[in-house]
């Protein structure tokens, strides 16, 4: 796609939203300064009537539904934050999670047959018609020639190039917002609109979705907060995923938390607990959980679908995650400080005292708080606030953790209104801090650094005098202590050691 295409799009993006009064939208009427109100009222006068019905966000998921795959993500994401953009605001919006129009089911077969090499009857007993359809693909229920019930996942036709079309102008849009909007550029627009991209570009492809959804189905059966369906690899191609029928209602549904027998608080701390436990634990996590990927089942069990995003932690993340949390739990706004610097978050050049006392005027007000108690809207307004004062960027590694965050915090909140997240997130946190922080693990670590060191010096005994340089650079990387101080910490070990062994 050219740029000259590219800003076309974006001018249509535009135009649609303006059609649908879903850019300046007159329920902000009051909002506006006298120019911006005299531009909604000229918008809205030369779209005409007729795209104008319906309250705000029936209009806006209108409008994001014909821009294509990437908006229609956005609007899943709003949809979550009932508690920011009000219950029927959401509600309008929800259908974008998995009730949009179907293809063909003709069309469907056709793909399977194509993507799979073979007659659909030839694996299916039965392949009946859509039960859920969403930006990029669709899903039907079959039944195997086994008796299981399966659902079959099937990319829409013409997808790819779509959603080329999308990424192509929300990178132009990208690049635009930081050329022009200079308060934009800590958000890092570029960076953002590349992770956007890449983990939609990744969608396109189902077999590493089967891939995902089998690891995480791994990762969650070892907690057992959330579960996933088993992967029916003979079923799997490049446009095709099947997978067990998931157990219980979709938590999309109207009547899906009045289930007889529901534990509503337990369920929404299974879902913080399962999302903190894949990323903390095993540094994998489904980075799309919006209600139309869960489904729920009396008492409070959670099997999660729809495995295309999937985000990762590297080491270094998942402590930072971890002390921050944990800071946090403590309400030990210091070491949250000092995390934040040291992971690179918050510039040197700030103070930390400084940065902690703005950290308890957020944390202060909503520790311990049910969440109803809590004005979401005012204190995402304060954050912002802050990482602008203290000059914090945008994170592009961390863009579908912080995502995903937000989103489950969301439904948490629709599950259980009273909902205490921190409460919920204790357990696996302190889990992780007692693991990961113990006497043990230091030493363990520290074992593996000299191991690794070990390794290193043998390197340069056998490298070239000229590539020694370049291989006590390696070391520094593998092994952070000061060599000056090997020898103390040799022996502080090994008395660590001997305290351990008497203690146990």
């Amino acid at each position: 796609m050219s740029g000259p295409a590219a800003f076309g799009r974006l001018i249509g993006a535009a135009w649609t939203l303006a059609r649908s009064d879903a850019l300046l939208p007159r329920e902000l009427d009051p909002l506006y300064s006298s120019g911006v109100r005299t531009l909604s009222n000229a918008l809205r006068l030369l779209a005409g009537r007729e795209a104008q019905a319906g309250r705000p966000g029936e209009r806006l998921a209108r409008a994001l539904e014909s821009l294509g795959p990437v908006a229609i993500k956005l609007g899943q994401l709003l949809s979550t934050r009932a508690d920011i953009f009000g219950p029927q605001f959401a509600e309008d919006l929800s259908r974008l999670k998995d009730r949009l129009d179907p293809f063909p089911t003709a069309l469907a077969r056709a793909e399977v047959e194509h993507a799979l090499g073979r007659p659909i009857e030839s694996l299916f007993a039965r392949f009946g018609e859509p039960v859920a359809a969403a930006s990029l693909a669709q899903a039907h229920e079959a039944v195997l020639l086994d008796g299981r019930n399966v659902a079959v996942k099937v990319l829409r036709p013409g997808i790819a190039r779509r959603v080329a079309e999308d990424a192509e102008a929300l990178a132009l849009a990208a690049r635009l917002v930081e050329r022009w909007a200079a308060p934009a550029r800590r958000l890092e627009p570029r960076a953002f609109a590349a992770t956007v991209i890449r983990a939609t570009e990744l969608e396109l492809d189902l077999r590493l979705e089967a891939a995902g959804a089998d690891e995480l189905c791994e990762v969650m059966a070892k907690d057992g907060y959330m579960r996933a369906p088993a992967v029916v690899w003979e079923g799997v191609g490049k446009r095709v995923l099947t997978m067990e029928w998931a157990k219980g209602v979709p938590l999309s549904d109207a009547g899906a938390l009045d289930q007889p027998g529901l534990d509503r608080k337990a369920l929404a701390d299974n879902l913080i607990r399962a999302f903190l436990a894949q990323a903390l634990d095993h540094g994998v996590f489904h980075a799309d959980l919006h209600e139309g990927n869960l489904f729920v089942a009396p008492p409070a069990q959670l099997t999660a679908v729809d495995f295309g995003i999937i985000g990762r932690l590297g080491a270094s993340e998942r402590r930072y995650l971890a002390e921050i949390l944990w800071g946090f739990l403590e309400r030990d706004y210091e070491r949250v400080a000092r995390v934040h610097f040291e992971a690179g978050y918050v510039p040197a050049g700030h103070s930390v005292p400084a940065f902690a006392q703005a950290l308890r005027a957020v944390g202060e007000p909503v520790f311990g708080r049910a969440a109803s108690e809590v004005a979401m809207s005012r204190v995402l307004t304060q954050l912002f606030e802050i990482t602008a004062l203290f000059d914090m960027r945008l994170r592009p590694e961390l863009v579908l953790l912080q995502k995903t965050m937000m989103t489950v915090e969301g439904v948490a909140r629709r599950i259980y209104p009273d909902h205490d997240i921190w409460s919920a997130a204790e357990p696996v946190v302190r889990r992780w801090i007692t693991r990961e922080l113990s006497p043990v693990t230091q030493v363990r670590r520290f074992a593996e650094d000299l191991a690794g060191a070990a390794r290193s010096l043998a390197k340069m005994a056998e490298a070239p005098f000229l590539k020694a340089e370049r291989v006590i650079h390696e070391i520094h990387h593998i092994s952070p202590l000061p060599w000056f101080a090997l020898g103390a910490l040799l022996s502080g070990a090994a008395f660590l050691l001997g305290v351990l062994l008497l203690h146990h």
